[in-house]
């Protein structure tokens, strides 16, 4: 029997680290992004409400399928069982070098 694979990912949105299970990614048409789908959600049974979890599903309510600017993502998973989704701070400034952005200006020649 084939046994069932998910995927954890921890991106940057603004000032806010994101971890996010899903059961498929893959690199997108759009250049320099990482197409994430079929997002997954904790069981709402529990007697716990995590409020970041929830915050989450309702930022992704009715969302297919998300598409990451490669940049932003600081890890993708591989993980047998899924986990619980949050959003936290990223901590102080400066613990996570973002990655270069090419603006198109440079020097000037003359």
């Amino acid at each position: 029997m084939a046994q069932k694979h998910c995927y954890r990912v921890i991106f940057r949105n603004q000032d806010k680290l994101y971890e996010l299970y899903a059961r498929e990614i893959q690199s997108s048409n759009l250049l320099a992004f990482v197409e994430v789908s079929g997002l997954i959600f904790g069981e709402q049974r529990e007697l716990v409400v995590d409020p970041t979890e929830e915050q989450l599903r309702s930022e992704f309510e009715g969302v297919d399928r998300i598409y990451l600017p490669a940049h932003a993502i600081i890890r993708i998973d591989r993980v047998e069982k899924e986990g619980h989704g949050k959003i936290t701070s990223s901590g102080e400034k400066g613990t996570i070098m973002p990655f270069p952005v090419y603006t198109g200006s440079g020097p000037e020649k003359g």
